[in-house]
């Protein structure tokens, strides 16, 4: 396994392995028995990356989230699973009401859902401490400086470690930061977005923005993570939910564009040079590249975790490299 450090203040930073482990649908689609089973691999594996979110996955049975927090809480108990195992966790984006999706709204960023989502997810945990704890979505009827306040009185008080930021415009974690900054207060050190191999288009109006995608690592984004290279960015759905792979998976009109089969064509020829899988290489692609990305995977068995295991110790030549990075 390999490892990358999080963190800016030398208090708080945290050692993390390069490749995350998603549990969003542990305790809900991925039954226990199994969760339990991919969670012993990864750590043995030398895994100490988790994600969660205080919302998953409430729109499998039409609850407001937890579950998946709920299990890793168990699974940590029935393990004695300590510090050496970072667990991230999101709040913002739970349902107002029991719901499979989100047309009833959701709580946001407010001063109180943050204090009161990061006490429930302590509790969901069983933990004193939040290692990693993001703003899961943007949240613009509530003053930044607020949220900036309540995420940094949190790790003041020591409840929690380390503050993320997911879906947010790049100009929002920028001000943000530079809110927290002028006050002498802890922010943002993680990002994180979606972001794979394949690019995506960004414009299309999202269900939350009539301006594009904000949860994409579009241009702006990746701008700003080479001008501030001390920030880590995580990449969630990297593998794009099998659509690489399988032809039951195919891809969105967001990648319906020339640049697409350019890459789908570069990805098939490393892959066939290495002997690995296409998975596998847009894993190494992420881990290695010039913005290095941790990739967060999701897995519904073991197998899945093992393959994506393996891709962190694949190393592409340098002109595997050129020829991913050139095609368009």
């Amino acid at each position: 396994m390999r490892y990358r450090t999080i963190g800016t203040d030398p208090a708080t930073r945290r050692q993390v392995s390069a490749l995350s482990l998603g549990a969003m649908l542990m305790g809900t689609l991925t039954d226990e028995a199994t969760s339990f089973a991919i969670l012993d691999r990864y750590a043995e594996a030398g895994g100490t990356f988790v994600d969660t979110s205080n919302n998953y996955a409430f729109w499998v049975h039409g609850t407001r989230g937890g579950e998946s927090e709920k299990l890793l809480g168990r699974w940590r108990r029935s393990r004695g699973v300590g510090d050496e195992i970072v667990i991230a966790t999101k709040a913002g984006a739970r349902p107002n009401v029991p719901a499979t999706d989100f047309s009833q709204g959701i709580e946001g960023l407010s001063a109180k859902v943050i204090r009161e989502s990061a006490e429930q997810s302590r509790e969901n945990l069983g933990v004193d401490r939040l290692d990693l704890f993001y703003a899961h979505v943007q949240d613009p009827g509530v003053p930044m400086t607020e949220t900036v306040g309540a995420f940094a009185e949190l790790v003041t008080e020591g409840t929690v470690g380390l503050l993320g930021v997911s879906n947010h415009w790049a100009w929002q974690v920028e001000r943000a930061r530079t809110i927290a900054a002028e006050a002498g207060l802890p922010g943002y050190d993680v990002l994180q977005y979606h972001h794979s191999y394949l690019r995506r288009r960004t414009d299309a109006p999202s269900r939350r923005s009539p301006d594009g995608q904000e949860g994409v690592a579009g241009g702006d984004l990746l701008s700003y993570l080479r001008a501030e290279p001390e920030l880590v960015p995580v990449a969630y759905s990297p593998l794009l939910a099998g659509a690489y792979v399988r032809a039951d998976k195919p891809l969105g009109p967001e990648f319906d564009h020339p640049g697409t089969t350019a890459r789908q064509a570069a990805l098939r020829a490393v892959a066939e040079d290495t002997g690995a899988t296409v998975n596998q290489v847009v894993l190494a692609w992420l881990i290695g590249g010039d913005i290095p990305f941790v990739p967060l995977v999701g897995a519904s068995s073991v197998a899945q975790l093992d393959e994506s295991l393996a891709a962190v110790d694949l190393e592409l030549t340098t002109e595997q490299w050129a020829a991913l990075d050139a095609a368009h």
